[in-house]
């Protein structure tokens, strides 16, 4: 736990420039104005390509990629993790998942000898667990961080089954082969926790029957209390704790009414997958790319475009979109500063992972090497090799 609140801390404290990498190498990725992308890398199962475009201020979408062992010690069985972390409120909480959700994953998965739904669930509570700390440590000095949350997707690709677990409006879509017709059809794999989905709106009145106000439609849009769209997330302690709920934070964020029980959870929605031959790639984004795109949209991209760059394009496609909606030419938005982008979209982060039938075989050889790799510009490859 302290290592996880230093490792925080420096982040936060470390100067801009140096959290974001510019490099001309793509070992690293490359960084075009507010653009940051790996154009191709191999995971444990595959090719892989990753992009971010920052809107805000303070870049709050964090992503990673991690491949080779998913234990401590080097112990444990071997895949990748991918994840999409989309802050809102400020950049801390999304941060701070990057920096721990995958080392406590690693952890459960060594106590627990194989990955499975149970040892996610647990790194994603340890995750909640651990940021509370830090709200109650910074409470007296910096009360707003109680009021800074994140989405959190998670996918695990390990064993030739995939975990894709979700917390927000992020969303994993499965390109899937259908041999028939040599389509690739999009599967959606991800639930999505966001009150303008009637479903989850059902939900919350269900764990609130006594609260008619859980969801209410402001300007709109439908918000939990009238604040917020997500209904499950990792932070956002004000709308968890009672106590936090209080003076000195702003009166915005404050409810009339203290609460008894979390108005929001972090407890993630599951998905697990068999991987099939069929299986061709999946998409990792956060929600700023599927509010300019479909999910067939996307996927017809992946499939009709080379795979070196695809995550670098899905982003461009989603920003050409923006720029259309407001009449305007995708050259002109590239010169609109972060903060007043955000006016025309949201950070977005995207990863594509490619499932190769025969990748594994070529793992197995001992050519693959463990990577580790945060979107935004930090890479820290590994020099160890996949086992033979």
């Amino acid at each position: 736990m302290l290592s996880g609140l230093m490792n925080y801390l420096r982040a936060c404290f470390q100067p801009r420039a140096n959290r974001h990498v510019h490099t001309g190498s793509d070992a690293s990725g490359r960084q075009d104005g507010l653009l940051w992308y790996k154009d191709t890398g191999q995971h444990f199962n595959g090719d892989f390509s990753m992009a971010v475009v920052q809107a805000n201020n303070l870049l709050e979408d964090q992503s990673q990629v991690e491949s080779g062992c998913l234990g401590l010690n080097d112990s444990g069985p071997y895949g990748t993790f991918v994840g999409i972390y989309d802050g809102h409120g400020g950049p801390e909480t999304s941060r701070f998942i990057n920096d721990n959700l995958f080392q406590h994953l690693k952890r459960c998965t060594s106590d627990q000898q194989t990955m499975s739904v149970e040892v996610i669930r647990k790194a994603f509570q340890a995750t909640e667990e651990g940021f509370l700390s830090i709200v109650t440590r910074r409470w007296p000095t910096q009360p707003q961080i109680a009021a800074v949350g994140s989405c959190c997707l998670v996918g695990v690709i390990c064993s030739g089954t995939l975990y894709v677990a979700n917390l927000g409006d992020s969303r994993a879509v499965l390109g899937r082969l259908v041999k028939a017709t040599g389509e690739i059809i999009a599967i959606q794999l991800s639930a999505e926790h966001n009150a303008s989905i009637e479903s989850v709106r059902q939900e919350m009145q269900s764990l609130h029957p006594d609260d008619s106000q859980i969801v209410v439609l402001k300007h709109n849009v439908w918000r939990v209390k009238g604040i917020i769209q997500i209904t499950r997330s990792i932070g956002d302690v004000y709308l968890k704790k009672a106590e936090f709920n209080r003076e000195p934070l702003y009166a915005k964020f404050r409810l009339r009414e203290s609460f008894q029980r979390p108005i929001l959870s972090a407890d993630p929605a599951i998905l697990v997958h068999p991987v099939q031959p069929q299986d061709q790639f999946i998409i990792f984004a956060s929600d700023g790319l599927w509010e300019h795109l479909s999910n067939q949209d996307a996927v017809d991209i992946v499939q009709n475009h080379p795979r070196n760059g695809i995550a670098k394009r899905l982003v461009k496609t989603a920003l050409q979109e923006a720029a259309k909606k407001r009449e305007m030419r995708y050259s002109d938005l590239k010169k609109i500063d972060r903060g007043v982008r955000r006016h025309f979209h949201d950070d977005i982060s995207v990863v594509v992972i490619f499932l190769d039938s025969d990748f594994a075989s070529r793992a197995s050889s001992g050519k693959v090497p463990n990577v580790s790799v945060k979107g935004g510009g930090i890479s820290l490859p590994r020099n160890t090799l996949a086992p033979t």
